[in-house]
């Protein structure tokens, strides 16, 4: 066969491809409905790869498996971006005003989409729950200062499951308004983690501190003050949004801060049955009042071959002296052993909630 030939033959093999990709955007644009009607994240890296495990095996040919599984990989990047450009309409709260962490979490999260800033961590959080935004995006620890007990509260209270967790690396900057330097500020304004987090710059430099809602409010203030001796302790992007400059960056105590952002939604993401690499379900209950009640629990969890990545006890606001149990599990709560761990745990607390599964979304 000449290279005429062979040449038509793929043109006819390229029309074919064209034909069924264009069948599998179509798909792939159903698919982003309902995720931006639920509130689910576009990347699932689980399914991808279950995906690809499970269609190499129609190719024959040893020796192009590998080529096939390139191929998949850009298909499925091309299948995001187009689920991307249908995402825009997506309404993503966040705690906060442009320039927050919690506004930068939410770009990482879900990108190119609506952000929608509300005061505090309860409002925006409550929003989701009425149906005002798609999903909600707040901080749920910090690798220094520890917990947002807030935002447990609403996770052990509220209505709404975790679909994914992003951890943020946090680098906190001295900003103030151009001409002022680190020598002449006298007060420092920020949110008390962000305050918590550079607790020895602050001790060391002798400095007033203000709590503030949050990084970027206290930005925004510090511009409106267009006071020398105050700054700001927030984000590179503060400086630039608000028209300030960094007096001083990186001034967090720890090298090494971030901050674990979770994603909620109204619906509750199922992961597939049998996959377990990457999977984390996160669990919140009371005990029952008597001796052994929480080992019991925790002995159930790991007598099924789970690991529990860490376990949080927190106040109960309405009965003094009483706590609820926060425990992020690896693995998938959606297999036999997750069942019975369910079961089990149901005999022995008083109030049992699948707060969500998730996998961690990783930082580019």
């Amino acid at each position: 066969m000449d290279i005429k030939e062979l040449r038509k033959n793929i043109d006819i093999i390229d029309k074919e491809m064209a034909n069924l990709f264009e069948k599998r955007m179509e798909v792939a644009q159903e698919i982003a409905l309902y995720k931006k009607e639920h509130g689910l994240p576009i990347t699932d890296k689980n399914r991808e790869n279950e995906v690809i495990k499970k269609n190499v095996n129609y190719i024959n040919d040893e020796n192009i498996k590998s080529y096939y599984v390139n191929f998949m990989k850009l298909v499925m990047e091309e299948s995001k971006r187009y689920q991307s450009y249908i995402l825009s309409g997506l309404r993503v709260a966040y705690s906060g005003i442009p320039g927050a962490f919690s506004h930068m979490a939410a770009k990482k999260m879900y990108p190119d989409c609506n952000y929608i800033a509300y005061p505090d961590f309860e409002s925006a959080y409550k929003a989701c729950e009425s149906g005002e935004v798609d999903v909600v995006v707040l901080p749920i620890e910090n690798s220094f200062a520890g917990d947002v007990g807030i935002v447990m509260d609403l996770t052990f209270g509220g209505s709404l499951y975790i679909n994914q967790m992003l951890d943020l690396e946090i680098k906190q900057n001295l900003i103030g308004i151009k001409g002022s330097s680190l020598e002449k500020v006298k007060k420092v304004i920020s949110h008390p983690q962000a305050l918590n987090q550079c607790r020895d710059f602050i001790l060391k430099h002798h400095l007033e501190v203000e709590e503030f809602a949050n990084t970027a409010l206290a930005a925004q203030e510090v511009a409106r003050l267009n006071d020398e001796s105050v700054a700001a302790i927030a984000s590179e992007l503060t400086a630039e949004l608000y028209d300030l400059e960094i007096l001083k960056p990186q001034i967090n105590s720890s090298s090494t801060n971030s901050t674990r952002f979770a994603s909620f939604s109204r619906l509750e993401r199922v992961p597939e049955k049998g996959v377990k690499m990457g999977e984390h379900f996160i669990l919140v209950y009371t005990v029952i009042n008597q001796a052994g009640s929480l080992a019991n629990t925790l002995n159930i969890i790991g007598s099924h071959n789970f690991n529990m990545r860490n376990v949080r006890s927190r106040p109960m606001k309405e009965l003094m002296w009483n706590y609820y149990f926060f425990v992020e599990v690896e693995g998938n709560i959606n297999s036999i052993d997750g069942e019975e761990v369910i079961r089990e745990l149901s005999t022995v607390c008083d109030r049992l909630k699948l707060v969500g599964t998730y996998y961690d979304f990783k930082e580019k």
